[in-house]
């Protein structure tokens, strides 16, 4: 089932997409491996799991996809753990080439919609600033910190639902 904001290909859209269909998982892989090769740039780190994931890893994943669609292209994606009372944001990328032009925020704003009564998590590294930027915009506020086991500080980052349903 897709949800669509717009439903012309020049018109900006976001949908869920079926990341089980391989031709959908090359798309996503594409925009993840452009998107995370930047993140592991502003990390500063060279070993960076999300590079490692596979377009077969992608389509085994249980998770939900939404891609942002810009002119028949896919310019982000979100990759959601949706539970009955929170969704956590797996993976949240905006393809390089659309950088700073508001995608990742009309995304974010999409997935928020979809879910209301729901808090949101998301964990991002403490030096991606322009992701922890968005998602302060957007209300979320850290609520913890770490170190992963390959050195990478990390932020984590909640928005409590304004009407939860639990």
């Amino acid at each position: 089932m897709s949800k669509a904001l717009a439903t012309n290909d020049r018109t900006p859209m976001v949908e869920r997409i079926d990341h089980r269909q391989k031709p959908m998982a090359r798309q996503i892989y594409s925009v993840f491996q452009r998107s995370y090769r930047v993140e592991a740039r502003l990390l500063g780190v060279s070993l960076f799991p999300p590079l490692h994931s596979t377009i077969q890893d992608i389509q085994l994943r249980h998770s939900d996809f939404y891609g942002y669609w810009q002119g028949g292209s896919l310019a982000a994606v979100a990759e959601l753990d949706v539970g009955m009372h929170s969704v956590t944001i797996c993976s949240f990328v905006v393809d390089p080439d659309y950088f700073r032009q508001g995608i990742g925020s009309h995304l974010l704003d999409a997935v928020l919609s979809y879910f209301p009564g729901r808090d949101m998590v998301v964990e991002t590294g403490l030096d991606n600033h322009p992701a922890i930027a968005l998602y302060h915009k957007k209300g979320f506020r850290e609520v913890s910190r770490r170190l992963t086991e390959i050195g990478i500080a990390k932020s984590r980052l909640c928005l409590p639902a304004l009407n939860p349903i639990k």
